[in-house]
C-alpha cells in the first residue's frame, strides 16, 4: 500500500507529470469531441420539444453544463490552490494556473447562454437575479485570480497570492447553488439534483449528461496541455528541460 502511495506522489514533481499529461492529452480530447459531437447531435435531433418553453430550451444543453463546469473547476482549483500553500508543492501552483482560463470561459458561456435564454422566458437579457450576480462574480473571481498572477512577478509569491483569492472565493459557490433556495429569484430551480433526482425526461437528461461529460473531459484535456507549457515556463532553468530541448531539435 506504502509503496503504490509513493508511485502516485512521484507524479506531483512537474517533470514526471509532464510526459504523463501528454500521454492523457490525446485520450481525453477524443472522447471531448466524441461526446460533444454526440450530445450536440442529440440536443437538436434526439431531444423532444419542451411542451412549455419549446424549441428555445434546447440552449439549456449547453447551459447548464456550462454552468456545472464554471462552479466544478472553480473548486477544484481551489484545492489545487490549497494544496499548493500546505504542501509548498509547485505542481499545485501550476495546475491552479492551467485551470482558471477554462474555468473563466465555461462562466462567460454560461452567462452568454443564459443571455440568449432570459431574454424570450425573462423578456430581458439580464437581471440582477441572485442566480446571475453570483455567476458573474465568480466571473470577476477567475478574471482577477488571472490578473493577479500576470501582475507579480515573482512566481511564489504570485502562486501564494493567487491561492489565497482562489479559497476566498470559493465560499461563492455554494451560494450561485443555493441562490433559488435562499433568496426570490427568477432563476428556476435545479432539475437535477443528487438527493432529489431528475424532473426531467430521460433523453434530455441523458443528452444533458454527455454534454456534462463532454465538457469535462475537454476541461481535463485542455488543462493537462496548459500545465505543460506552464510547466515548461516554470522550469525552463531546469537540466530535464534543457534536455528534453535538445532531443526535439
Amino acid at each position: 500500500m506504502n509503496s503504490r502511495l509513493i508511485n502516485w506522489f512521484k507524479f506531483s514533481s512537474p517533470a514526471t507529470f509532464y510526459p504523463l499529461a501528454g500521454r492523457l492529452v490525446p485520450w481525453f480530447g477524443g472522447a471531448a469531441a466524441v461526446l460533444i459531437a454526440v450530445g450536440l447531435y442529440m440536443s437538436f435531433f434526439v431531444a423532444p420539444t419542451d411542451y412549455k418553453q419549446g424549441e428555445g430550451y434546447r440552449i439549456i444543453f449547453v447551459h447548464v453544463p456550462s454552468a456545472w463546469m464554471s462552479m466544478f473547476i472553480y473548486v477544484v482549483m481551489a484545492v489545487w490552490s490549497g494544496l499548493g500553500l500546505v504542501f509548498n508543492t509547485r505542481l499545485s501552483a501550476m495546475m491552479a494556473n492551467a485551470l482558471a482560463p477554462t474555468g473563466a470561459m465555461f462562466t462567460f458561456v454560461a452567462l452568454w447562454t443564459g443571455a440568449f435564454w432570459g431574454k424570450p422566458m425573462w423578456g430581458a437579457w439580464w437581471v440582477w437575479d441572485a442566480r446571475l450576480t453570483s455567476e458573474l462574480i465568480l466571473l470577476f473571481l477567475y478574471i482577477g485570480f488571472m490578473a493577479l498572477q500576470g501582475a507579480i512577478d515573482d512566481p511564489r509569491r504570485a502562486d501564494r497570492a493567487g491561492a489565497i483569492l482562489a479559497l476566498v472565493g470559493v465560499v461563492n459557490i455554494p451560494i450561485i447553488y443555493y441562490s433559488v433556495t435562499w433568496w426570490n429569484t427568477l432563476h428556476q430551480g435545479a432539475s437535477v439534483s443528487v438527493t432529489k433526482g431528475s424532473s426531467m425526461g430521460v433523453i434530455m437528461l441523458v443528452t444533458m449528461l454527455i454534454m456534462a461529460f463532454g465538457f469535462w473531459a475537454y476541461s481535463i484535456a485542455v488543462a493537462l496541455s496548459r500545465v505543460r507549457s506552464v510547466i515548461l515556463e516554470r522550469e525552463r532553468d531546469t537540466t530535464w528541460v534543457a534536455e528534453l530541448a535538445e532531443v526535439r531539435r
